[in-house]
């Protein structure tokens, strides 16, 4: 029995899940979520839980198992209270600011970076440095926030680049001057 799979989601007050057929469907104060259902699980709505369930011991069912719960506790999590990422951009001159539904990115190269901002996501520039990723799908926050990471990765020498605010970059000694 998988370990993840077993424990029932809590539903907070002020959220809703509907299930149709294969769909389930997270309604809360911050938005609404929806996901496919695989075959091979089962959902049980219960007042204040949602339980997962396997027919059968299959490799398909099994696998399917914890990772339908951590999906489902992500979507009650996502509309009930939000997630976010924060990153952070070092480097001299190098900043930020959010110019309409983009983000424009000023980090060393001949031109300034525009980032188109998806539907879902929030983005907020704190001191032309610091960004914060926001939204209600975890998936899509974190994809937000790896493609922004991704224009300009930090670099070991001098540690220019944008990082999260959790990561840490080590740093590499340059070349020594012979005598």
């Amino acid at each position: 029995m998988s370990r993840i799979g077993k424990i029932p989601v809590e539903i907070p007050a002020g959220v809703k899940v509907i299930q149709d057929q294969y769909t389930i469907k997270v309604e809360g104060p911050k938005g609404k979520l929806s996901m496919e259902m695989p075959k091979g699980v089962d959902v049980v709505l219960g007042d204040k839980c949602v339980e997962v369930k396997r027919p059968s011991e299959g490799r398909k069912e099994r696998s399917y198992h914890g990772l339908v719960r951590t999906l489902i506790a992500n979507m009650v999590k996502g509309v009930s209270s939000g997630f976010e990422k924060g990153l952070e951009i070092s480097g001299v001159g190098y900043r930020a600011e959010v110019a309409g539904s983009n983000l424009k990115l000023i980090i060393g190269y001949s031109a300034p970076v525009e980032y188109a901002i998806p539907e879902g996501i929030q983005i907020k520039v704190d001191k032309q440095v610091n960004i914060a990723v926001s939204g209600i799908d975890k998936q899509l926050v974190g994809r937000v926030a790896a493609e922004i990471r991704g224009l300009k990765k930090p670099e070991p020498y001098k540690g220019k680049g944008i990082k999260y605010t959790t990561e840490t970059v080590r740093r590499k000694v340059g070349k020594s001057v012979g005598a």
